[in-house]
């Protein structure tokens, strides 16, 4: 629809108003700077479409109204792209004034593109090469400015050989294709010849040097000042990520590429080159790494890495509900470019023709050489540049880094009118359209052998037939290997009839239909053919609105069978995944080597998953959180399930990951306080979270609650905070608290983080939620019961202020470390033993508690404490190991437990615990059949504590 069409469908009155309200402000503002304004009726109409495409547009004509002068408005019609302008940027040497300069720079030349596109001056392919130009250039600009800085300070970079260095940076994504979206970040890595130092009087080595510039280049882009941003910049496609360093050698780049590169790695590859810097040897690094990316061979397993990052984004989709995301979405930008790199990947070895960086350019090659025919080719070229354009108009709105279509009717009639659409819904339907055909296709894509294609067994077919007709019975379930089979034909008998398989799509029903009969026959294969299927049942319900994964079950049969032996194993685990699907992606991709399994690297990979997000909101964090701990928890699972993990290992590592999420939700809870009150006076926060029992003793199972006690500095209590709404300290950490509490157990669409039990604080469940160190210490000393003693032993802290911390840790050992008479400890401990059983164990003749049973967890847990209560005095270093396992051995080395003795309680304390977080996975109380093995192993742990002098019966 041109112009004179526009007229046949006016505007509405509020967009018209919009309109000329804002030319009629840029007209005062032009006025009151003695700026001329040429009204004529070609102009004009240009700024009035400009105005109805962008916010951002009218922002910097208000801010610099000069722009709008006749030399500015030459500037927005020219149809050179910025590189023929970046000669008249001269940068201050002043840091400010050159973050000023860049940042006026690139909202000129940033209008200027969004004049042209939509005023129809350039076409979609001239407005993304133009942007990428745009962010090339001041990179360029940035690094020179930077190097210039860094060599007034250090000399030059040489090598060994004394021959000059120079930073390289690689473009990936978008701007390695030269298709850069208006608003999107640009993907960067840092890399150098090799290694040396710098020639100056301070000389850097040169792995500090490239750092420090490549530090220095991304503040000058990244940083927010009063005239915002430059560029958003994002590192994480470096080698090792986040965690890895901001330069690296080419030596060193290659290294990592054979030893440790991905395939999502291969596929960011494709689109990478030299945006900035020594691009002459990008070219070499380029080469080097060319048999990373493209294998001489036709490489098949490019499929598997294609699931692996579509499997990450059909989660992605599902968790933030972003069906209509242009980019992610179902029928979106990414599916169109998996299509062409996946022939990319598999082809480019043999073909060089293939590599190519631009998504049209590739399409084009790979519809030149036959692979993608020039019907699907015309197809996917049509919905890109759709998709693109739209995109590209979201973006130009607000300059905002989105993909998403706003939900306001204003902004929906703005991007429908400014591609020339006569409304929304004109728009809507021809993206719909699209999005359809691009969906179909990546299907078709995306089909091994082994999943659609795959022979559907016949008899499992008429099984499912007979569900779907209402006549199966379980007599017929039973024949079929399926006992008992009551229930179960009971569940597939609803299941054909639930209200949600009846809404779904022909196309979703016959992917349903067509995965069934193969769960049928893969459930058969287990060891409990019934009860997996009955989980199975639950788990097609629960996804049934998501094709995606009934898609990924279909198409990929390796994990379909390691899903089915899984339900069949681990009835907590299915459980997990039927109350979140998204955990399917855990399934696909169950590799312990992958996760985080230390304390700092947890909180390092949380705080890299927060900063993922677009807005820090409370609400949204929380999910994500919850989202990490549950995958981190059910990954553990898998690993312990499999037999790739130990029970005190995994124990542990549940401890150490629910550790890292109390701090996340402290910090959380912290700043959202911080925004309300303010803080209060002195360094730090002065709140301190104390774990107690199986978190403190890092002894956590998966089901596990957590035991948590709030400390806080008593000499801040009656400051007041210094926000807009100060408070008194002992308020401001009460409400803390109970934020913490309540975040860590409310309810999310994610689950729960936790079920938590704070009676262990002073005075139990009559005592204050939060406690100061003062009033801790004092209960603790004078009116505490050995009992208590024996849980503060188990206690350390796990989050908070650090010089908080250090004091309550050292409180705790100065309460503990008292002479005490070791003949009265063992009988209040013994009694206290006594007292549990009686009241708490499940034994019987044919069954033991595992926790509770005489010879039990709890039994070497008492003897622990009771050791190291009775002789804390004289071994002070007992006090630093709060770990059952870790306290063995701390008693063996001080001379408490002989060889033997210890030995024996770390067999049967690993086996308990092996046995116990069994009994979990499966949903079974912690009561086992007694068998030899077993018997023994209590009878050694008896014979242990009654040798210590515990009269534990």
């Amino acid at each position: 629809m041109r112009h004179n069409d526009r007229m046949a469908y006016p505007e509405s009155a509020a967009l018209r108003a919009l309109i000329d309200d804002r030319y009629g402000e840029l007209a005062a503002r032009c006025r009151a700077a003695g700026v001329p304004l040429h009204d004529d009726a070609g102009v004009a109409e240009r700024i009035r479409r400009t105005l109805l495409a962008s916010d951002f547009a009218f922002d910097v004509w208000c801010r610099q109204p000069q722009l709008l002068a006749p030399a500015g408005l030459e500037r927005l019609r020219s149809g050179s792209d910025a590189s023929a302008r970046i000669e008249a940027l001269k940068l201050p040497d002043d840091e400010a004034a050159c973050m000023t300069a860049l940042r006026r720079f690139r909202q000129a030349e940033a209008l200027r593109l969004v004049f042209r596109d939509v005023n129809a001056l350039d076409e979609l392919s001239e407005t993304l090469s133009a942007t990428s130009v745009l962010y090339e250039v001041l990179l360029d600009a940035a690094l020179g400015w930077s190097e210039r800085a860094l060599v007034a300070r250090y000399g030059a970079s040489r090598d060994h050989d004394g021959a000059l260095q120079r930073l390289l940076v690689i473009g990936f994504g978008k701007l390695g294709g030269s298709e850069l979206n208006f608003s999107s970040d640009i993907d960067l890595v840092f890399a150098y010849p090799r290694g040396g130092q710098t020639d100056g009087a301070r000389a850097l080595d040169n792995s500090e040097y490239f750092v420090r510039l490549g530090r220095q280049l991304v503040r000058l882009l990244n940083e927010p000042t009063m005239d915002g941003i430059c560029a958003r910049v994002d590192l994480r496609l470096r080698p090792f990520g986040n965690a890895g360093r901001l330069a690296l050698s080419f030596a060193a780049m290659e290294q990592y590429y054979q030893s440790e590169g991905r395939d999502w790695e291969r596929y960011a590859w494709i689109k990478a080159r030299p945006v900035a810097g020594d691009r002459a040897a990008g070219k070499q690094l380029q080469e080097l790494l060319r048999p990373f990316v493209y294998r001489k061979y036709l490489d098949y397993t490019a499929f598997a890495g294609l699931r692996e990052m579509k499997a990450l984004i059909d989660a992605e989709v599902a968790r933030k509900d972003l069906a209509d995301n242009l980019k992610l979405g179902p029928g979106g930008i990414r599916e169109i470019e998996f299509i062409v790199q996946l022939t990319q990947l598999i082809r480019g070895g043999r073909e060089p023709s293939l590599r190519v960086r631009g998504l049209l350019a590739a399409l084009t090659a790979c519809e030149a050489r036959g692979h993608i025919g020039a019907a699907r080719a015309r197809m996917l070229r049509e919905a890109y540049v759709l998709l693109r354009r739209v995109e590209n108009r979201v973006q130009m709105l607000r300059d905002a880094q989105t993909h998403d279509i706003p939900a306001d009717a204003l902004s929906r009639e703005r991007i429908a009118r400014g591609l020339d659409y006569p409304d929304w819904d004109s728009l809507h339907a021809a993206l719909v359209r699209q999005r359809a055909g691009v969906s179909e296709e990546f299907a078709a894509v995306l089909m091994p052998q082994g999943g659609r294609t795959a022979r559907v067994p016949a008899a499992d077919k008429v099984l499912w037939q007979r569900a779907c007709d209402e006549s199966l019975d379980a007599a017929t379930l039973e024949a079929s290997g399926f006992v008992p089979g009551d229930e179960l034909a009971d569940a597939l008998l609803k299941l054909p009839q639930a209200a949600v398989v009846r809404a779904m799509s022909p196309r979703s029903r016959e992917r349903l239909d067509h995965l069934m009969p193969q769960l049928l026959d893969a459930a058969r294969a287990t060891a409990a053919p019934a009860a997996s299927l009955l989980r199975l049942c639950r788990l097609m319900q629960a996804v049934a609105r998501r094709s995606s994964y009934l898609a990924l079950l279909e198409e990929q049969p390796a994990a379909r069978r390691r899903l089915v032996r899984l339900f069949a194993d681990s009835a907590f685990l299915a459980e997990r995944v039927i109350a979140q699907p998204l955990l399917l992606d855990d399934v696909l991709d169950p590799r312990i080597d992958q996760l985080p399994l230390k304390r700092a690297d947890i909180t390092a990979e949380i705080a890299r998953v927060l900063g993922t997000l677009e807005e820090r909101e409370a609400e949204a964090e929380l999910e994500r959180i919850n989202e990490f701990k549950a995958s981190t928890a059910f990954r553990l699972g898998l690993a312990f399930n499999d037999g790739r993990a130990d029970a005190v290992a995994t124990a542990r590592r549940l401890a150490a990951l629910a550790e890292s999420v109390v701090g996340a939700v402290l910090a959380l809870a912290e700043r959202e306080l911080v925004a309300q009150h303010g803080r209060l006076p002195g360094e730090g926060s002065g709140f301190s979270v104390l774990g107690y029992g199986s978190l403190g003793g890092e002894e956590l199972g998966f089901a596990s609650d957590l035991d948590l006690v709030f400390v806080y500095d008593g000499r801040r209590a009656h400051a007041t905070s210094d926000g807009a709404r100060p408070i008194e300290g002992s308020r401001w950490y009460q409400r803390l608290a109970q934020r913490v509490m309540n975040w860590l157990t409310v309810l999310t669409r994610g689950g729960r983080l936790y079920e938590v039990d704070t009676r262990l604080r002073p005075d139990g469940s009559k005592g204050l939620l939060v406690s100061s160190l003062d009033a801790f210490v004092a209960y603790q000393q004078s009116r505490a019961w050995t009992w208590e003693h024996q849980a503060l032993l188990r206690a350390r802290t796990v989050a908070g202020d650090a010089a908080l911390n250090a004091e309550l840790a050292a409180a705790r050992r100065a309460i503990l470390a008292v002479p005490r008479e070791r003949a009265a400890v063992l009988v209040e401990v013994g009694s206290m033993r006594a007292r549990w059983r009686a009241e708490r164990d499940r034994s019987d003749q044919r069954r033991f508690d595992l926790k509770q049973g005489h010879g039990g967890l709890l039994d070497i847990e008492f003897a622990l404490q009771g050791l190291v209560l009775a002789h804390a005095v004289e071994q002070p270093a007992l006090l630093g190991v709060t770990a059952n396992a870790g306290l063995i051995e701390a008693c063996r080395v001080a001379g408490l437990l002989d060889s033997d003795q210890a030995a024996l309680l770390a067999v049967a304390h690993a086996d308990l615990l092996q046995r116990a977080l069994a009994c979990t996975l499966d949903l079974r109380p912690r009561v086992v059949p007694r068998d030899a093995e077993l018997e023994q192993l209590c009878g050694g742990v008896r014979a242990v504590t009654d040798a210590l002098g515990f009269a534990f019966s």
